[in-house]
Order: structure tokens, then sequence, then C-alpha cells
């Protein structure tokens, strides 16, 4: 994801906002307090680098990161609860890796937005966010419960 017509920021945006996620739960900020760090620190092309180096995410749309920060938050008792029913049985939020949590958050935040990008877009986006963080099981285990959540909030898309 480099500078360029190849730049996917809308996918960059996604990544800051579950790095954003996952900072506001680990470290107690608000998330107004993490936008405002990312917004002046961590997103955007410092001169002389074109990367993700130190955490930047240099190609975000900032409306987009916002957007799903506060959204997830805002609904994250309603989001919570969906993925509680479409996690495995037996399976509490605790349990979750604190990273796919917040992708999961972010995924349900988006899938919640009525005029968001379609479903399966949805879907596909984070997949490639998960994929980015984990090498593991955790991006299939994102997939069965995206799905679930999606038909959950979108049922006429499917």
């Amino acid at each position: 994801m480099g500078k360029g017509p190849k730049a996917r920021t809308r996918t960059a945006s996604r990544v800051a906002a579950v790095q954003a996620l996952f900072q506001s739960e680990q470290a107690g900020d608000s998330p107004e307090t993490v936008i405002d760090q990312f917004v002046r620190h961590r997103l955007g092309v410092l001169p002389g680098q074109n990367g993700y180096e130190d955490g930047r995410v240099p190609d975000a749309e900032v409306s987009l990161f916002q957007r799903v920060v506060r959204m997830a938050t805002q609904r994250q008792d309603t989001i919570d609860t969906l993925l509680v029913d479409a996690l495995p049985e037996g399976w509490p939020m605790a349990r979750l890796d604190p990273v796919l949590r917040a992708l999961l958050r972010a995924a349900g935040a988006e899938l919640s937005m009525t005029d968001g990008p379609p479903a399966k877009v949805v879907i596909n986006e984070y997949l490639d966010v998960a994929r980015g963080f984990f090498t593991g099981n955790e991006p299939g285990m994102a997939n069965a419960v995206l799905d679930r959540m999606a038909r959950e909030l979108r049922p006429g898309e499917f």
C-alpha cells in the first residue's frame, strides 16, 4: 500500500481504525483522544518517508477513519452483542485476541452504516486487514463471524 495510483486509501483507513480501537481499549483512552492522536501523529506521510514506519498509516482517508472509530465506540454494546452471537458456542469475547476484537468491532461499525459499501465489500476489506495482522486461523474466524454479523445487519443483501 504505497503512494501512487494503486494506494488503497479506504483499506488504510480501516487499518488505522483497527489500530485506534485497539489503542483506545488497551490504554483506556477516550476514542476522541485516540482519533486526535492519530490525525496529528499517525496519519499521512512524513517528509522523507513513504511507508508504514513507526506505525504510520500514510494513505488513510481521515473522514472514513474517524467515522468507523466513532461508530464502533458509540454502538459498541450493540456490536458486541452481535459479536457474541456470531462467535462459536462457548467462546467469550474476552478470549478474542484484542486486535481481532478491534477489527471485528470496526467491521461491525461499517456493517451498521446504512450508507456504507455493500456487506461483501466490507467483509473482504476487513479480511485483507486481518491477513495483515495475523498469519494463523484468525482471518478464517473473522470471515465466519463477519458473515454472520452481515446477515444479521443486512439480510437484504444475502
